[in-house]
């Protein structure tokens, strides 16, 4: 009988002696004197190949075996057989080999030299099947799964909230608009005719042939209610406000989604697009916020060493030689618990010449939290109790006045990979922070009300999918972590 399995699986020694179906696409062919061929074969369920056995007794061995080139799909039939070569426990011999689709050697991309990754950016539909890209797809399943894993082990539940919203939760306004006005010529509100200027009580009369302003040639504003929301709405910058009307009715909850910024940012660190998981929890305040922090990271990076084992060595030895010691070292260690005020501190006092110089009230940079992480604990570091001024308005105001419960998570490398806080529950607060930043709280009083009716402490995070699977492979550009990167001037995939 014949199994269909995938290349993963027939690797394995267990299914030596399995007459076997494999489908993919071929990475190489080399020929033998001795009458066969050696055939490359990956279908993308793990990064190493299996090797085909071809001997010339195939009928279609010359029309078939020897024509194909690196990027034809075929469908091979044969007996997994234990490989007498190093690296690989098994090899099938192959009873016959069935085209299914060419692919030119002339024109085809991908060949057995490098190419750059800035390159293959401009493929994306093609880089999947590289060793890099279906390693990084891999590992981005791996931490997507393991995310869901552990907040339902956790207990909370998975809620989706809108990616078109009207509110702003970050109040930094560079947000997609979404719209179905015609752009070149949207309805506006009329402009109000212009009242006469009397002097002396008779009405003046312009100059003959005075050209008219054109201030005065506008016509009236956008008429929003003309939209098709009936007002102005825009892609989601975040979940966490709607995902907080869900934990102050189902206790735990997490949000996972796309998310949307619009800032003109050509880094190797900024998408316009990207995934966001945000968990919120009902009656938690900011140490119990921390402690879920350290336990997720620690979950999501263990997960990874073990179920992408092939994936992560090779990562480890070509693209960052410390990553596993990194990811290793995280789980094995107690994240260090930091006030902002004494990380400034320990900044001046440091003796380093930082590009930007550290001053309280300033937000930390990269450089600052690096020097924390990695040269002043040599462990995790969650800073908390930031300065007021430089946090949003929906972050619990301590006693002091001056900071609010605010924690970013820092690890090696990258510094800050988690941001949170506890949320201020107390509406006299919570109106006058929304004051403080020029927001009308008129505009959120669906939010106002969840501190109206039945509030309590609650806190949650963010983290970018993207963000965390750059750490994990060590890629440095996180464009070559999401299938189709959205950044300024690129949406052609």
């Amino acid at each position: 009988m014949t199994e269909i399995l995938s290349v993963r699986e027939a690797r394995q020694a267990e299914s030596i002696g399995k007459t076997v179906l494999l489908r993919g696409w071929v990475r190489t062919r080399r020929d033998s004197k001795a009458g066969f061929s050696f055939i490359e074969l990956n279908d993308g369920s793990c990064f190493g190949n299996i090797q085909i056995l071809a001997p010339n007794s195939l009928a279609n061995y010359d029309s078939v075996v020897l024509q194909l080139t690196s990027g034809c799909s075929v469908a091979v039939t044969g007996l997994v057989k234990e490989s007498p070569g190093q690296g690989q426990a098994t090899e099938v011999e192959a009873a016959a080999v069935e085209l299914l689709g060419t692919a030119d050697a002339e024109t085809y991309p991908l060949q057995k030299k490098r190419h750059s990754f800035e390159f293959l950016r401009t493929i994306a539909h093609l880089r999947p099947r590289t060793n890099t890209f279906g390693a990084v797809a891999r590992v981005r399943n791996q931490v997507c799964y393991s995310i869901h894993r552990f907040f339902q082990e956790e207990g909370f539940l998975y809620v989706h909230t809108p990616v078109i919203t009207a509110s702003d939760c970050e109040g930094a306004g560079e947000m997609f608009r979404v719209t179905t006005l015609d752009i070149d010529h949207p309805p506006r509100t009329p402009v109000p005719p212009a009242q006469p200027v009397l002097l002396a009580g008779v009405p003046a009369v312009p100059p003959a042939q005075q050209p008219v302003p054109p201030a005065q040639q506008q016509d009236g504003k956008i008429d929003d209610t003309k939209d098709f929301f009936e007002r102005r709405a825009y892609l989601t910058v975040s979940g966490l406000l709607e995902g907080e009307t869900y934990a102050c009715g189902l206790g735990r909850i997490y949000t996972f989604g796309p998310t949307f910024r619009a800032e003109n940012s050509n880094t190797a660190r900024h998408l316009a697009e990207f995934w966001m998981v945000e968990p919120e929890a009902a009656f938690f305040e900011l140490p119990d916020n921390m402690d879920l922090a350290e336990r997720f990271l620690k979950r999501i990076f263990r997960d990874v060493m073990e179920h992408c084992p092939e994936d992560m060595q090779f990562f480890n030895s070509q693209i960052d030689k410390t990553i596993l010691e990194t990811l290793t070292g995280i789980c094995d260690s107690s994240f260090e618990r930091l006030p902002y005020t004494e990380a400034i501190d320990i900044l001046l006092k440091s003796g380093e010449k930082f590009d930007y110089p550290v001053q309280w009230g300033m937000d930390l940079q990269s450089e600052h939290e690096r020097y924390l992480v990695e040269r002043h604990f040599n462990k995790p570091v969650i800073l908390f109790d930031y300065p007021r001024t430089i946090k949003p308005f929906y972050m619990k105001v301590n006693d002091d006045e001056k900071t609010v419960r605010a924690m970013d998570v820092l690890v090696p490398k990258v510094g800050e990979i988690i941001g949170g806080s506890q949320r201020e529950e107390r509406l006299d607060v919570l109106l006058t922070r929304m004051k403080e930043q020029d927001l009308n709280a008129d505009d959120y009083w669906w939010y106002v009300d969840l501190r109206r009716y039945g509030t309590v402490p609650h806190a949650g995070f963010g983290l970018g999918l993207e963000r965390a699977v750059q750490f994990v492979t060590g890629m440095a550009n996180i464009r070559d972590v999401i299938p189709f990167p959205r950044t300024p001037g690129s949406c052609e995939f």
